[in-house]
């Protein structure tokens, strides 16, 4: 059986070495639309600085995020206004995935640890990736050693806290409602589509609050799960129409979350929408892949909302930006323990030989498609992780 060593040309080899490696970090800014995150604070940016690392930041990358230059510079980083600098490091750290412009900038074997974004990709982009034979490893196929998706998790944890307090601003301003449970006022109800991580978040989120809430999923066994780690109060059933189109008759709150495999399925109908209390409101989380609810439509985070049936639909695909530190803080630091370990371990070449976890978020290795599930949604072959690295 081959090894990735003996699959690429000799010149293209890379040497694998034990000892400490000094990592030359690139942090360009995002240009993506409303996404205002950044990959590392300046608190983390200061540790690796300390155990050796060399980070180029570009102006303006953490502005967004309330982390000005001066903290990065104090920090140790340099601050680069070359945009093509940042992008020349060995390693680029980016919270969305590079632009085809952006890849353009890369340096061949350059190391990208970004979000792939799946269904936002086309070809064209996994053609750059083997042009330029990155090795490209996707936050939310990394897992950790619990076989938990720690990025992900993170992400969606967020983006339920995020929808409830989103709704709950809405709620107050289109019906000067409180979210929350005061002594001889009917609490608000809220009613969550699918069981998974931001689901779990958003009841949590929406208990705290004095909330009364209801959840309904497609898998009984999901909903299983979910209920060990929520308080016996918490209303559970399966998708049935009849029973859902009650539910939000008297529901101030709906937010969706459902998933499938190229788009969310449609949970919520139009004539649903139609019958929910005026003022009500809609925040679908799963609206970067289609939405759930029939009538959600995109928004922004300058523009939040529009009103459809007198009803409030909040459908901003990256609602975890609009809390832009706290989401940056909490990916940072999930990612700066991994980048010491590479350091340690002389490189990303052996640290992906040691972690299988790690290993499983690449999908591109020096320009090979590694991935099973890109390549089946991109009809492009692939060579599987268990045939590269023994």
């Amino acid at each position: 059986m081959q090894t990735i060593s003996q699959l690429l040309p000799q010149e293209e080899r890379l040497a694998v070495s034990n000892e400490q490696q000094s990592l030359k970090i690139g942090l360009p800014k995002e240009r993506t639309f409303q996404e205002k995150r950044i990959c590392l604070t300046p608190d983390e940016v200061a540790v690796l600085v300390t155990n050796g690392h060399q980070i180029l930041v570009e102006a303006g990358a953490g502005e967004e995020a309330h982390f000005p230059d001066a903290d990065y510079s104090e920090a140790g980083a340099e601050i680069v206004y070359d945009t093509e600098a940042v992008f020349a490091c060995p390693m680029v750290l980016k919270v969305e995935p590079p632009t085809t412009e952006e890849l353009a900038y890369f340096n061949p074997q350059t190391v990208l640890l970004s979000a792939l974004q799946l269904n936002t990709q086309d070809i064209a982009y996994f053609e750059m990736l083997t042009q330029k034979q990155i090795t490209a490893l996707a936050f939310e196929y990394i897992k950790d050693e619990a076989e938990n998706y720690p990025i992900q998790q993170s992400v969606d944890e967020l983006t339920g806290i995020a929808a409830v307090l989103t709704a709950s601003e809405l709620i107050t301003e289109e019906n000067r409602l409180l979210f929350g449970n005061i002594t001889g006022v009917p609490p608000i109800e809220v009613v969550l589509l699918g069981a998974n991580n931001i689901t779990e978040a958003a009841a949590k989120a929406a208990l705290g609050l004095g909330a009364n809430v209801k959840i309904f999923a497609s898998s009984l066994t999901d909903l299983r799960e979910l209920r060990t780690h929520l308080p016996s109060s918490v209303y559970t059933a399966t998708l049935q129409p009849q029973l859902l189109r009650e539910s939000l008759k008297c529901c101030n709150v709906l937010i969706g979350a459902m998933t499938g495999t190229h788009r969310s399925p449609i949970i919520v109908a139009e004539d649903m929408v139609q019958q929910m209390p005026r003022g009500a409101v809609i925040v679908d989380t799963s609206i970067g892949n289609g939405g759930c609810v029939e009538t959600s439509g995109l928004t922004t985070l300058e523009q939040l909302t529009f009103t459809k049936y007198e009803v409030v639909h909040c459908g901003v695909p990256n609602l975890s930006s609009r809390y832009a530190r706290t989401a940056s803080t909490s990916l940072s630091n999930i990612l700066l323990p991994y980048l010491l370990k590479i350091g340690e371990e002389g490189g990303v070449e052996n640290f992906l030989q040691i972690d299988k976890g790690f290993r499983n978020g690449l999908y591109s290795y020096h320009g090979i498609l590694t991935h099973s599930t890109v390549s089946e949604w991109f009809g492009l072959p692939c060579k599987p992780l268990h045939l590269l690295f023994l």
